[in-house]
Parts: structure tokens; C-alpha cells; sequence
């Protein structure tokens, strides 16, 4: 009586997402709260949202998430990415559709290290002549 999940996981800046698909009415959990609760943004939900439009998928599937790191942006984001995986990991048709609207590249920017002498990442301590 097992049933079928399918899993991915995102990442983006210091953002971590596990995601997993299971069969269902399409709702979109995110650490046991509802989406709606979880990201007071519209925009990011539509972010959230966007691998499964891409492959018409939007009521088939309940999407279950645990997600840390980051700010809303960068979950929102991770969560994108991980769904992306899990879809293809559900079908490898999809590979193609989520290709082409850059939905599988994992954003490699990330914050710049603090250096030595200086205040921050590029950030030089006030010049004075004398």
C-alpha cells in the first residue's frame, strides 16, 4: 500500500529545500503550514508555482516542503529548484519543457566572504589623508 512520492531537492543563495511530490489536489505545504501562510508574497507564490505551470501539472500533484536558510526570496526559489527535480524525477518527458524556461540550472550566486582589512566583502575602511 505504498504510494508513489517523488523527491527533489533545491538550493539557492543559503537556502535549502527538500521537496516532495505525492499524487493529489495540488496543494503546496511548506513546513507544515500553508503556502499562503508561509510566504505573504504573491509574487513569490508565483515563483513557487512556475515549474508546475511550465509543465501543465498544476492540480496533480501535492507538493510537501521543508525548507530552511535564507530569506523568503531565496526559499522561494530553492523550492522552485526542488520542484523542478522532483517533476522530472516523476517523468523525464519534462526535462525539455523545464530546460528551456531555465528551471533546472541551480543559481550560483551566493554572498561574497568577508576579507582581511577590510570592513566587509569589498567595503575599504574610511580614507583620510592625514
Amino acid at each position: 500500500m505504498a504510494q508513489v512520492q517523488y523527491y527533489g531537492t533545491g538550493r539557492r543563495k543559503s537556502s535549502v529545500a527538500r521537496v516532495r511530490l505525492v499524487p493529489g489536489e495540488g496543494r503546496i505545504i511548506i513546513n507544515d503550514r500553508d503556502v499562503e501562510d508561509y510566504i505573504p508574497f504573491a509574487a513569490l507564490r508565483e515563483v513557487i508555482k512556475q515549474p508546475l505551470t511550465a509543465t501543465e501539472t498544476v492540480g496533480n500533484y501535492n507538493v510537501l516542503v521543508s525548507v530552511k536558510g535564507g530569506g523568503y526570496t531565496g526559499q522561494a526559489g530553492a523550492i522552485r529548484h526542488g520542484i523542478a527535480r522532483a517533476l522530472l524525477e516523476a517523468d523525464p518527458e519534462y526535462r525539455g519543457t523545464l530546460k528551456r524556461a531555465g528551471l533546472l540550472t541551480r543559481d550560483p550566486r551566493m554572498k561574497e566572504r568577508k576579507k582581511y582589512g577590510l570592513k566587509g566583502a569589498r567595503r575599504a575602511p574610511q580614507f583620510s589623508k592625514r
